[in-house]
């Protein structure tokens, strides 16, 4: 039962986080939508909300990074499976009514400047899913400092496409963003190819006269 609780206090927290941000959720808020006593926040939460809120972000941080993984692993190829996750979120911003965005952006919006210990988590799990999409993007072909580029540049589009669509109640914004991120991994995949083409075609010429030669 207590472990019930406290998934209940995480789940119904990163649920209102996403709608209401750090600031606009107060702890009766969640132990309300939660079902849940009063002091079972401090019971499982001894820094109180800045502790839950901490939690939250990681957790939701690790949910997300793991959702990117399945949607791109499922993908046949990079540029597909980058374009996926953007129409994923944009469908899942327009099935709840443009309120459930992402709830590290959300708070760390609001925290970067004020709060310390939720800005080194947001921080945090914006470089995890730096690490897991650039790994994903070398696997593909594209050198690990290129990879690294697009994933930031697909985060800020994500993030910024986010808030767009929110303001404007349409899913538009995350669909350009989306196109124009697989856009850039496709242009990226396609100049790792000529390079590796060119290299080999070098390589060759390399071997070439020293092959003649030793036929004379």
């Amino acid at each position: 039962m207590a472990a019930d609780t406290r998934e209940r206090i995480l789940e119904t927290t990163a649920e209102l986080f996403r709608r209401h941000g750090y600031t606009g959720t107060g702890l009766k808020q969640i132990v309300a939508e939660a079902n849940a006593p009063f002091g079972s926040i401090y019971h499982f939460f001894p820094g109180g909300k800045q502790h839950l809120g901490e939690e939250v972000i990681r957790r939701s941080g690790e949910m997300y990074r793991e959702l990117f993984e399945v949607i791109f692993d499922a993908s046949p190829d990079p540029v597909t499976g980058m374009r996926n996750f953007f129409l994923g979120a944009a469908e899942t911003l327009r099935v709840t009514d443009y309120a459930d965005a992402c709830p590290i952006e959300t708070v760390a919006l609001e925290v970067a400047s004020s709060n310390e210990p939720l800005r080194q988590a947001t921080a945090d799990v914006f470089e995890s899913w730096i690490a897991t999409a650039t790994g994903r993007l070398v696997k593909g072909g594209i050198s690990r400092a290129r990879a690294r580029r697009l994933t930031i540049t697909a985060i800020a589009a994500l993030e910024g496409a986010f808030v767009l669509s929110r303001a404007m109640r349409s899913t538009e914004p995350l669909e350009i963003a989306g196109a124009a991120v697989a856009a850039d991994v496709r242009a990226a995949l396609e100049a790792s190819r000529r390079s590796r083409r060119t290299a080999a075609k070098r390589r060759r010429g390399a071997v070439d006269p020293a092959t003649r030669s030793g036929g004379t």
